[in-house]
């Protein structure tokens, strides 16, 4: 009786020690980050992420959802603190609707956002706010060269890239929707906060801890120009 209750505990092991979806999604966000800037050649312009003002970050979202509509994925965001060098804790977002541009094929695509002034962040610590509507969007270029000194990339509150496959662009997301998600910042803090909640008060978790490296790594800067 004793050996078998000891298999079935040893079975039931990995299950007990399964981390939550929001923490997995934590771990696949530093994930993305590290691999998109670990290849400047075909990454985000440091120069752009140096002057960013939030970065929001959502790994693994299915092209089933792009064709039918419907929830897109889930990721987190994060602002630079104010006054202070570092960067926030990660606020759990979700990615919602949007136009035919977010069919852009792959049966996963990582998305990736850096918000470049102070309008775009107080808009995004909104529990909603639609892309392209309330903030203005724009395709991120790519490469070690590539500079924001267009019209297009100095208007813009908003810019935006995806990889699939392999492939990494700039991609527009006309009329996405960005919500706060209240339930996995409940996973990460242990309360239902809200995004500004977890930005301005709150302390990262540790599962968190890969991520906040990353940031301060590709951009440590106290705070961004507009």
């Amino acid at each position: 009786m004793k050996q078998t209750l000891g298999i079935a505990l040893l079975a039931a092991l990995p299950l007990l020690a399964k981390e939550p979806p929001a923490v997995q999604r934590l771990d696949e966000s530093a994930v993305v980050l590290s691999e998109i800037m670990g290849t400047p050649d075909k990454g985000i312009p440091q120069d752009l992420m140096e002057k960013a003002h939030c970065v929001v970050v959502v790994p693994g979202l299915k092209k089933g959802a792009f064709i039918v509509g419907g929830k897109y994925g889930k990721g987190f965001l994060s602002c630079r603190h104010i006054g202070r060098a570092g960067w926030s804790a990660p606020a759990a977002i979700r990615v919602e609707g949007g136009s035919v541009g977010f069919q852009i094929g792959g049966s996963e695509t990582d998305v990736v956002m850096l918000v470049m002034n102070e309008s775009g962040s107080k808009k995004l610590l909104n529990s909603q706010f639609t892309l392209g509507g309330e903030g203005s969007v724009a395709a991120g270029p790519v490469g070690r060269t590539a500079t924001a000194d267009t019209d297009a990339f100095m208007r813009a509150e908003i810019l935006s890239w995806s990889r699939s496959r392999g492939v990494f662009a700039g991609i527009s997301l006309q009329g996405a929707t960005l919500r706060q998600d209240m339930e996995e910042n409940e996973t990460l803090y242990g309360k239902r906060l809200t995004t500004e909640e977890v930005v301005h008060k709150s302390t990262p978790p540790a599962a968190a801890a890969r991520l906040m490296t990353l940031l301060t790594r590709f951009s440590p800067r106290e705070k961004s120009g507009d």
